[in-house]
């Protein structure tokens, strides 16, 4: 399972590359405002930083102008995935850029039968969000597995990639079933190597 890191912060990538487990970055507008560098600076840098793919969001929800955003972004670095959301026009978008080439990251999924719908499209990955459908009683990991299941009973190239993970336990589970990324924030990454009878032996 590919390993991506859930941030933009160039020092927190910086530190976590050398490890050498970090396959890919995803961030966000949100992410990226947090760190009050320009947008597409930020981009670039990352993308000189990770060799994998960097997933940079669009923020327009209609389509001309998505397409648009998106085809900018894409100029930014060859490793840059376009981020969009699992609508209409989101699709739309993906099924555009995949066209001409671009990797594709569909976000905000949240059933299997969106999920089909992104696979259709031809989607480079698919980002289901396993945090936010516990937090409302749902299991998210169910969701992965049936994903999973359906992407290979069809034999579609879509990547699942896990995101909203919380916890390493949704990485371990993850990995089990069968998922083919996850995107973790830079403390679960950490937690991975953390285990009480590894800092026993080592006393």
């Amino acid at each position: 399972m590919k390993l991506f890191v859930d941030t933009a912060n160039l020092a927190e990538i910086e530190a976590l590359v050398p490890l050498g487990i970090i396959d890919g970055v995803t961030t966000n507008p949100s992410l990226i405002s947090k760190q009050g560098a320009d947008m597409a600076e930020t981009i670039k840098a990352i993308c000189s930083i990770v060799k994998g793919p960097v997933s940079a969001e669009v923020t327009a929800t209609e389509f001309s102008k998505m397409l648009e955003e998106g085809k900018y972004l894409a100029s930014l670095a060859k490793n840059v995935a376009v981020k969009v959301p699992l609508t209409v026009d989101g699709l739309k978008t993906c099924r555009a850029l995949r066209e001409q080439g671009t990797m594709v990251n569909v976000t905000l999924c949240f059933s299997a039968a969106q999920a089909l719908l992104a696979a259709k499209a031809e989607a480079t990955f698919i980002s289901p969000f396993v945090g936010r459908l516990d937090d409302i009683g749902e299991k998210g990991m169910d969701l992965i597995d049936d994903i999973v299941v359906m992407y290979e009973n069809y034999g579609f190239d879509t990547e699942v990639l896990v995101a909203s993970v919380r916890t390493k336990q949704h990485i371990i589970d993850a990995a089990v079933i069968g998922a083919h990324v996850a995107t973790l924030p830079p403390k679960v990454i950490y937690d991975l190597y953390e285990h009480p009878l590894t800092d026993k032996g080592l006393k």
